[in-house]
């Protein structure tokens, strides 16, 4: 699971990180960061995409935003017990261990 966040969030933080510093100019002398070539870039992705170059920044928020969901919904899944017994806690309620069993546990241990 500690891979999957980390090849999510890694080219997540190469991209951001590329778009704010090229939009605002920031190139530390080199020319990938420069506006000149932030401005190229999105040039060349809309004429590929068809569509002008101001709509693709909101598009791949979109994507980004809408892939995160599904991520962490699928983390959510995954971890869902742990995610209720510290709701449990949170809450203050006690623990009981009936609450683990499910209805065939129940059914098994019945005299």
């Amino acid at each position: 699971m500690k891979w999957i966040l980390i090849l999510w969030a890694l080219p997540l933080t190469l991209l951001g990180s590329w778009y704010w510093l090229s939009y605002y100019d920031i190139n530390f002398g080199y020319l990938i960061l420069s506006r000149q070539l932030h401005d190229l870039v999105f040039e060349i992705y809309g004429q590929v995409l068809g569509i002008p170059p101001e709509d693709i920044p909101p598009l791949v928020l979109k994507a980004v935003v809408i892939d995160s969901l599904a991520l962490f919904s699928i983390l959510a899944f995954r971890r869902r017990k742990t995610i209720a017994a510290a709701y449990r806690r949170w809450k203050g309620e006690a623990h009981s261990p009936a609450a683990d069993l499910s209805i065939d546990d129940s059914l098994s241990r019945a005299p």
